[in-house]
């Protein structure tokens, strides 16, 4: 069966991919390329030597499905507790999509990015406890990803209000064609430790910029809440969310 996503308003976008509520199942998500953007593109932005790989080196949602299918190999189910799940590939009217879970807040919407939770709320002490509870997790399992970003994580509420957990969406793997695992301890620490360093450093300027009024790129933000300050509710429908 083809699902059918180009009458469907994405509810967010990213640098390669448009992201959908599934159709049929309101906790799935659908990544698919952006139709304007190819993997020939996406090549041609790349300096050398890496213009000269081939093009499924480039292919975002088969990266991301293996390094997620390695880490559950290699840290266990323990590894959900911050990275959401990656079921396998469907067939869409916008080409193949990678259908994942999609994190909902405790009262149905979907979680905003890191990114996005931060402009609109700002930098409070429970985001910093959310945040400290990912990075100890990150280095005690060594997670291997390339440079976290704050739209590529995002806040799950709870009740109350109340931040849940942080989760990892996107990024993930080794950045190197030499496996993680595959290193000696010693470096695999050293490796986590320095992109954990980077998304401090990326936090503090990013909160900064916030602070200071400069408004970020919509990357990673709900598309849904451009304007009308709304979210997408279960059933893909925009509701407001002012708070």
């Amino acid at each position: 069966m083809t699902l059918q996503l180009k009458m469907v308003k994405p509810f967010a976008q990213g640098g390669n991919r448009l992201c959908f509520v599934h159709p049929l199942n309101r906790e799935r998500c659908i990544k698919v390329r952006r139709p304007d953007f190819t993997l020939a593109d996406c090549r041609r932005k790349k300096g050398f030597p890496k213009n000269l790989r081939p093009l499924a080196y480039f292919d975002d949602n088969r990266k991301e499905y293996r390094a997620i299918q390695q880490l559950q190999r290699s840290v266990g189910p323990s590894i959900f507790d911050h990275v959401y799940r990656c079921f396998g590939f469907v067939d869409t009217d916008l080409g193949p999509g990678l259908e994942t879970e999609l994190i909902r807040d405790a009262d149905g919407l979907i979680s905003l990015s890191l990114k996005q939770f931060l402009w609109e709320f700002g930098y409070t002490e429970p985001c910093r406890q959310a945040i400290e509870q990912l990075t100890v997790f990150w280095q005690g399992e060594k997670v291997p990803s390339r440079d976290l970003l704050t739209h590529n994580i995002v806040v799950q509420m709870g009740r109350q209000g109340a931040i849940s957990r942080l989760v990892a969406i996107d990024g993930l793997g080794s950045p190197t064609l030499v496996p993680f695992r595959w290193l000696p301890q010693k470096i695999q620490v050293k490796r986590v430790a320095t992109r954990l360093q980077r998304f401090e450093s990326r936090l503090s300027e990013f909160v900064s910029n916030c602070t200071g009024g400069k408004q970020p790129s919509r990357v990673g933000m709900l598309i849904h809440r451009d304007d009308s300050l709304s979210k997408v509710d279960a059933e893909g429908v925009v509701r407001d969310v002012r708070r």
